[in-house]
C-alpha cells in the first residue's frame, strides 16, 4: 500500500464505497445539508456576487504576483517576531518542524486541524523522532484513532455513524458510554483537555496569511484552534505558499466567504489573527511562533497557466458537497489526501509520476456544478477536461474507451448518421429504461452497460428527439415572423 492508500484504481474504491448503505446516505445527507446551508447564507447576504467577485479578483491578484507578496509577509511577519521557514517539499517541511521539536525537547505536539499536515505526513515524521502528535480537532482525533484518513475537506469524519465512534472511544478510555452526541463530545473533551497544558509544540495549519500586517489567521469552530496555538510555548503554523492575501480588506472578504461557502454560517465561532509570539506584557500566546511556507509541487502548478488558477482555492469544501460524484462516494473512495473535484484537479498535479492520481481527472460529470458553488469562481470542469486530455496524450486512457469515441466523433461529424444513431438510441432506451425486470435483464446482461446499471436506473428517452422539437420551433417562428 502506497502512503497515500492507493491500493486499487477509482473504480474499485467507489465500487466498494457505493456497497455501504451508511456511508453512502450519511455523504447524501451532510451534502445536503452543507449545500443548503450555504444557498439559504446566498440569499441571506443580497450582495453576494459582489463579494464572490472581489475574493475572486483578490486571490488571483496574490497568485499573480506571489513572489512579491510572500516577501511582503516575511517581512512584516519578521518585524513582529513570527520566525518564517522555507520548505521546497514535504520532506524539507517535516525536517523542519521536526528539527524544531528536537531543539525544544518536545515529547507532544497538540495539533490544530491541518490539511496541509495530512497531505506532507507530518504525524508519521513526528512519531518517527520520538515525538507524539496529537490532533485535537474533534473529527481529527477520531480518524486518528480510527487509523484513516478525513473524508472530507471541512468533516473529516462525516462517514463514521455514532456507535462506531462510540466504540472507538471506549477502546480509548477503557470505559461505557453512550451513543448520546453530549456524551461523546464530554468524553473527547475531557480527555483532550488535559493534554492542552501537557504539550510541548502547538501545530496548526493557515486558513489565510495576510501579507499587509505580516499576521497568520485561523478560523475554526473548535476551541481547540485557540488551545493549540496559545498555550503551549512555541507554535508552529504551516502554510502552503498560495495561502496569503495582500491586505486586511482582502481577508476581510475571506471572512465574508469561507464559512458561508463552507457551512452556512455567517462567521466561525474562532477567528484568530496572529501577529507574532507573546509580547513581554501579555499574559497569553506563545514564547515562539513559528511559520513554514510549504511549495510541495506549488511553484510547479504556478508556472502551468491551465492550472495556475486552482492555487486560488480556499478550501471550503463547497465543490465537494456540489458534486454528484462526491456526495455519491464520498472521500476515500478518491485514496488521496484532497478529495473531491478540488482533489481531482491538484492531486494529479502534486504527484504527476502518479499515474493513479491521473485517473481522478474521470470521476467526474463535468457537470459544471463545482464551478458554480466555487466562491472564486475556479474553472475546475475545464481543468478536468485538461487532465483527461494530457492523460490521453501520455497513452494513459483506455483504449476500447478511446476507439469508442473516435468512432462517435466521426458519426457525429455526418448529420444524418448522427440523426440516424440518435433514433436508434432512442428506440434501445425504451426498451432498457425504467426499474422494471425486463430493463434490468437486458442492462445486466449487456456488458458495456453492465457497470452503469449496477446503481442507477436509467430515465426513459423522449418520444421525439431535440432536434426534430427545435425544428418545429423554427418552423412556428417562421410563420409567426410571416403573419407579421
Amino acid at each position: 500500500m502506497s502512503a497515500h492508500g492507493l491500493t486499487d484504481d477509482f473504480l474499485q474504491r467507489a465500487q466498494h464505497a457505493l456497497g455501504q448503505d451508511f456511508l453512502r446516505q450519511a455523504v447524501r445527507k451532510t451534502t445536503d445539508r452543507l449545500r443548503d446551508g450555504r444557498a439559504q447564507a446566498v440569499r441571506e447576504a443580497g450582495d453576494f456576487e459582489a463579494w464572490r467577485d472581489a475574493l475572486s479578483a483578490s486571490r488571483r491578484r496574490a497568485i499573480a504576483r506571489l513572489d512579491a507578496v510572500l516577501r511582503v509577509f516575511v517581512e512584516r511577519a519578521s518585524a513582529h517576531g513570527v520566525q518564517v521557514h522555507f520548505a521546497a517539499d514535504a520532506a524539507e517541511a517535516c525536517a523542519i518542524v521536526v528539527e524544531l521539536a528536537r531543539a525544544k525537547g518536545a515529547r507532544l505536539a497538540a495539533k490544530g486541524k491541518s490539511m496541509l499536515s495530512e497531505e506532507i505526513e507530518l504525524n508519521q515524521a513526528l512519531e518517527a523522532a520520538c515525538v507524539e502528535a496529537l490532533e485535537t480537532d474533534l473529527g481529527e482525533w477520531i480518524i486518528q484513532l480510527a487509523g484513516e484518513r478525513p473524508s472530507h475537506i471541512i468533516l473529516p469524519v462525516v462517514h463514521k455513524p455514532r456507535a462506531e465512534i462510540r466504540e472507538l472511544f471506549e477502546q480509548h478510555g477503557g470505559i461505557t458510554l453512550s451513543d448520546e452526541t453530549k456524551v461523546l463530545a464530554g468524553y473527547a473533551r475531557d480527555r483532550l483537555r488535559a493534554e492542552f497544558l501537557r504539550a510541548d509544540l502547538g501545530i496548526t495549519g493557515c486558513n489565510m496569511a495576510i501579507a499587509e500586517t505580516g499576521a497568520v489567521a485561523l478560523f475554526s469552530n473548535e476551541g481547540n484552534g485557540r488551545m493549540v496555538s496559545t498555550l503551549p510555548k512555541t507554535h508552529i503554523a504551516l502554510m502552503g505558499m498560495e495561502r496569503i492575501v495582500e491586505t486586511r480588506a482582502d481577508f476581510v472578504d475571506l471572512m465574508r466567504l469561507l464559512p458561508r461557502s463552507a457551512t452556512g454560517q455567517r462567521i466561525t465561532t474562532y477567528v484568530n489573527v496572529l501577529h507574532g509570539p507573546k509580547r513581554t506584557h501579555e499574559l497569553d500566546g506563545p514564547e515562539e511562533l513559528h511559520v513554514v511556507v510549504v511549495d510541495a509541487g506549488r511553484s510547479q502548478q504556478l508556472a502551468d497557466r491551465d492550472y495556475r488558477e486552482a492555487l486560488a482555492c480556499i478550501r471550503c469544501g463547497a465543490c465537494l458537497n456540489a458534486c454528484p460524484v462526491y456526495s455519491t462516494v464520498g472521500g476515500h473512495a478518491y485514496g488521496t489526501v484532497y478529495p473531491g473535484p478540488i482533489g481531482a484537479v491538484i492531486e494529479p498535479l502534486y504527484a504527476r509520476d502518479d499515474e493513479r492520481r491521473a485517473e481522478l481527472a474521470n470521476a467526474s460529470t463535468l457537470c459544471g456544478a463545482c464551478h458554480e458553488a466555487c466562491p472564486v469562481r475556479i474553472p475546475l470542469h475545464d481543468m478536468l477536461v485538461s487532465l483527461r486530455q494530457a492523460n490521453v496524450r501520455q497513452g494513459r486512457g483506455d483504449r476500447s474507451e478511446l476507439a469508442l469515441q473516435r468512432v462517435a466523433a466521426r458519426a457525429m461529424a455526418v448529420p444524418f448518421v448522427y440523426a440516424g444513431g440518435g433514433a436508434v438510441a432512442r428506440w434501445f432506451g425504451r426498451f432498457v429504461a425504467g426499474d422494471g425486470a425486463w430493463p434490468r435483464f437486458v442492462l445486466h446482461h449487456t456488458p458495456v452497460l453492465q457497470a452503469m446499471a449496477r446503481q442507477r436506473v436509467l430515465p426513459k428517452p423522449p418520444v421525439r428527439a431535440f432536434r426534430d422539437q427545435w425544428a418545429d420551433l423554427a418552423r412556428e417562428d417562421m410563420r409567426g415572423s410571416d403573419g407579421r
